[in-house]
């Protein structure tokens, strides 16, 4: 047997014994399915990316493919429902028929064709803004999209995707207001306690700013801010926002953001309601301007000695804030993120947190701690509690004081179901 006919074979029986015996991860699977690709495009090999550095679940190019295939997988599913739907017996059948159940069906088709508009408008705007990081894995996606697009789309991708179009409600619209005033203030109200004649020489960071709205809250009070996005998914949809092309007016977009969950909803006009965004259109600031910024990566990575964005507060030593919003129970590990947190801020700074302990789910979380355990890891690192770890300081004022406040994340208002978080606040300072 040749080597040429042993090195085509050997790959397809390493899949099948992956397969059937289940001692392979799906990134192996990729990598050998990648492998097995560039013996038949030998000249292509050097252009072809490393699937774990440059595609991961977050990354500009799956996000970006994600958003481009979000009809078709959508629809997919509305499919399977209609299987389902069909399945029944001949009687159910027919009651599901004289309440509307078929064109139910065909409203969320309809819905999903709306939707769309977005999510197309988002992978347009992405084709353009990440041409170069696009374009040095065409050849790739060209490959594998035409002959298996399920096994490269993320199986979560679909519901980061909806995840985003209800950021835009929560972040961008009038209706997501009460839910930011519950959340935003507190934090505003810290930041408001400087003079507004000091804050414009004052750097803050907001890690995991998603859609950006709070970061771009606190610019508007007159700070330096930069957005730190890790996920592609985010960052593409706030550039949807900033695109002069694709958002010209205010309440332009109408995104249908709860049409996909059916569970808890007490009729079809609520479960299918469109909502409008943005209500107002951000910018970014020019260089050397203070305003809001954006940085996408990971804020891990981010150097406190090196200004991140063209800023006009060029000041080395540091953040003077860093303001966290749903965000450190995100942390693969806690300790890190909050060693971070505290190298990243200047001597003395303030670290504003806002937020519950919704640890990673699939033990990605390496510890996952207990508020008590986090307060005590906060201690550890550096941090004094400002107000005291049980808010009983009445030397300092009731805005910097520890507390729990009951909040909502991206929620249904008309919805059966309400998901309370009992968020812990606090302000802490880089001793």
């Amino acid at each position: 047997m040749s080597d040429v006919l042993v090195a085509c074979l050997l790959p397809a029986m390493l899949l099948y014994l992956g397969v059937r015996f289940s001692v392979f991860d799906r990134d192996m699977f990729r990598s050998i399915w990648l492998n097995s690709i560039s013996l038949f495009n030998v000249t292509h090999r050097s252009k072809i990316p490393s699937f774990a550095s440059s595609h991961g679940p977050f990354s500009v190019q799956t996000s970006s493919t994600a958003y481009s295939n979000y009809s078709a997988l959508s629809l997919n599913e509305v499919s399977r429902m209609r299987a389902s739907y069909m399945s029944v017996g001949r009687t159910h059948k027919r009651i599901g028929y004289e309440i509307g159940y078929p064109k139910k069906l065909d409203k969320l088709s309809e819905l999903i064709h709306l939707n769309s508009k977005i999510t197309d408008g988002i992978a347009s705007v992405m084709t353009r803004t990440y041409s170069q990081e696009l374009s040095s894995s065409s050849i790739l996606w060209s490959e594998i999209r035409h002959t298996a697009i399920d096994n490269h789309v993320d199986p979560a991708s679909l519901s980061r995707i909806r995840e985003s179009l209800k950021h835009f409600v929560r972040d961008w619209s009038d209706a997501g207001l009460s839910e930011r005033s519950i959340i935003f203030e507190p934090i505003l109200s810290v930041l408001s306690t400087l003079s507004t004649t000091v804050r414009s020489q004052k750097r803050v960071l907001v890690p995991g700013s998603g859609l950006n709205r709070l970061a771009y809250d606190i610019s508007q009070l007159g700070y330096d801010v930069t957005a730190c996005e890790l996920s592609a998914y985010m960052n593409g949809a706030f550039r949807f926002l900033l695109d002069p092309e694709i958002t010209k007016t205010v309440n332009q977009h109408e995104v249908f953001p709860y049409a996909h969950w059916w569970s808890h909803s007490r009729n079809t006009t609520d479960l299918f309601r469109g909502i409008r965004f943005p209500d107002v259109i951000p910018q970014l600031a020019d260089n050397d301007t203070t305003g809001l910024h954006l940085m996408e990566g990971d804020f891990l990575t981010l150097d406190a000695k090196t200004p991140v964005a063209s800023s006009a507060v060029r000041n080395t030593e540091g953040y003077d804030f860093v303001v966290t919003l749903f965000f450190i129970d995100t942390s693969v590990n806690i300790i890190q993120t909050l060693e971070q947190i505290h190298r990243l801020l200047k001597p003395g700074g303030t670290w504003v947190n806002l937020g519950p302990l919704l640890w990673c789910s699939s033990a990605q979380a390496r510890l996952e701690l207990t508020l008590e355990e986090v307060l005590d890891v906060v201690e550890a690192v550096g941090f004094s509690i400002v107000g005291k770890r049980d808010g009983s300081d009445n030397s300092v004022p009731e805005c910097l004081k520890r507390r729990t406040i009951p909040c909502e994340y991206t929620h249904d208002d008309r919805a059966m179901m309400r998901w309370i978080y009992e968020a812990e606040f606090w302000v802490a300072r880089k001793t």
